[in-house]
């Protein structure tokens, strides 16, 4: 690894300027994991948090502890991958959170697209494929009161130039140094991630502020760019972990961005299980 690839504050600088990370970037060569140092952060600021930052960032070349949605963890290889936390402090309600992870799918999904030319997909809601394996996800963890979000840490973690996978993820892991055939500058690829989360960020507190006739509408061109820009929004056969697990065709996202699924039973919300695809038959009527 060399000294031109490490995700330092002075190597990151000139990629990030003019964006609300920059000047607060902070680089470990080991934590356990990014979201803990960043929630640690803002804690300590909690009790002046006027006067801390609206944007930090926090990175890492390894993480020991990394942690993934539903308390899985993340396989996080030293100096191959980006383990990234951002600080915000969004004005917003705890329900209304979730739309944080969703913009932070659709720059993730942006910068790959600049910096390699893949074109990734989004599972909802917060994982990103390539050839229908996992090569990027998002943890969004908050300090909260009933009606606002004191402060948001989103959490990145996306596999860059892995070239192995332990056996147990091997099937359903990937890398986008595995997809390309060639590796990647992580510099060059952090910097695009902090520039579209940057941008996603800004665009949803203008849609925040905006004047709307009703709140359903507040996020709708969110929900219609997410929708837009994952293969598992719209009509795709899937099944839920939720609920003792149920099968359906997703519908679009509701206003508050929970995932719509029509079922044998009707229209059903996916609050937080997980969603995979379902293998449409080729031997059933019709098709």
């Amino acid at each position: 690894m060399s000294s031109s690839d490490l995700l330092t504050p002075e190597n990151l600088a000139p990629l990030v300027r003019n964006t609300i990370f920059s000047g607060n970037i902070y680089h470990h060569d080991q934590a356990e994991s990014t979201n803990s140092l960043a929630l640690a952060a803002a804690k300590t600021q909690q009790h002046h948090a006027d006067s801390g930052p609206e944007g930090a960032l926090f990175v890492a070349d390894e993480q020991t502890a990394g942690r993934g949605r539903g308390g899985h963890s993340w396989y996080s290889e030293k100096g191959t991958g980006i383990y990234a936390s951002f600080l915000i402090r969004p004005p917003m309600s705890p329900a209304e959170a979730l739309w944080l992870s969703l913009i932070s799918g659709v720059a993730v999904q942006d910068a790959v697209k600049e910096i390699t030319g893949l074109q990734a997909d989004i599972r909802w809601p917060n994982d990103l494929l390539l050839n229908e394996k996992k090569f990027a996800g998002i943890l969004t963890e908050m300090s909260s009161e009933p009606t606002r979000v004191n402060h948001a840490v989103v959490g990145v973690g996306l596999n860059v130039n892995q070239k192995e996978f332990p056996p147990d993820i091997r099937a359903m892991a990937t890398s986008l140094c595995s997809e390309a055939g060639k590796e990647f500058s992580r510099v060059e690829l952090t910097g695009a991630v902090v520039r579209a989360i940057d941008r996603e960020y800004r665009a949803l507190l203008r849609a925040m502020s905006s004047p709307i006739r009703t709140p359903a509408l507040r996020f709708e061109p969110i929900m219609q760019r997410v929708e837009a820009r994952s293969s598992y929004a719209l009509g795709k056969m899937v099944h839920v972990e939720e609920d003792g697990g149920y099968y359906g065709v997703t519908d679009g996202l509701d206003p508050s961005g929970f995932l719509r699924v029509k079922t044998d039973k009707g229209l059903r919300m996916v609050i937080s299980g997980s969603v995979r695809p379902v293998p449409r038959r080729t031997d059933a009527a019709g098709s």
